[in-house]
Order: structure tokens, then sequence, then C-alpha cells
């Protein structure tokens, strides 16, 4: 249950992005879920392996790089899905950032709900 509603609120936080900010489009909820379920994957299975690749330039940029990897991984599912679409690199690090804090509110909505 809590795994769903995490889904739900995450796919309702990148239409929120969407909406906020231009260089971030969604067609629909479908594809809000979709784009949800495919960022949610690539930062459990790419994000660690592209953390320990970059470890160095992580360090040296003190952690700054690890904004790098999200707007890449943010990128990447926009370009792998036809409902969601993101404007070049800067549109993708604006709207991975603003995600993120979406998701950081989700992840203490569903923490306190469940």
């Amino acid at each position: 249950m809590k795994l769903i509603a995490k889904w739900l609120l995450a796919a309702c936080a990148l239409l929120l992005v969407a909406y906020l900010y231009p260089g971030v489009q969604i067609q629909s909820f479908t594809a809000a879920l979709i784009a949800a379920a495919v960022i949610g994957l690539f930062n459990v299975v790419l994000r660690p392996l592209l953390v320990i690749l970059t470890l160095p330039v992580t360090v040296i940029t003190l952690g700054l790089f690890l904004f790098v990897i999200n707007a890449l991984l943010f990128w990447a599912a926009a370009s792998l899905m036809s409902g969601f679409g993101v404007n070049g690199f800067w549109a993708a690090m604006l709207g991975s950032l603003i995600y993120s804090a979406l998701m950081l509110v989700v992840d203490a909505a569903v923490k306190s709900v469940f």
C-alpha cells in the first residue's frame, strides 16, 4: 500500500513539475505514472552505479555533481518516453531539482501516514 501511494504521489509531483515549469511536459496522468516508475527504476538501478563511477568528480565538486547525475537520469527517462518531454539539459536540471524537492515532501507525507 505504501509503495502504491508513493508511486501515485510521485506521478502527481511530476504533473506539478510540468505545471510549474514549462521546460518539462507531460501528456497525461498515465504518462506521469509511467514516467514516475521509470525515474524510480533509474534511481534504484543506475544511480548507485553512476555515483560510484563518478565518485572522484563528486568529491572534487563537494557533492554538487550529484545534481548533474539526477538531471541526466531525469533527462534519460524523458528521452525514453513519448508522453514525457524535457527541453534540454538545463530544463532537466531545474525539473529534477523541483521534482526532488517535491519528493522530499512526498516521502515525509508517506512516512507520517503509514
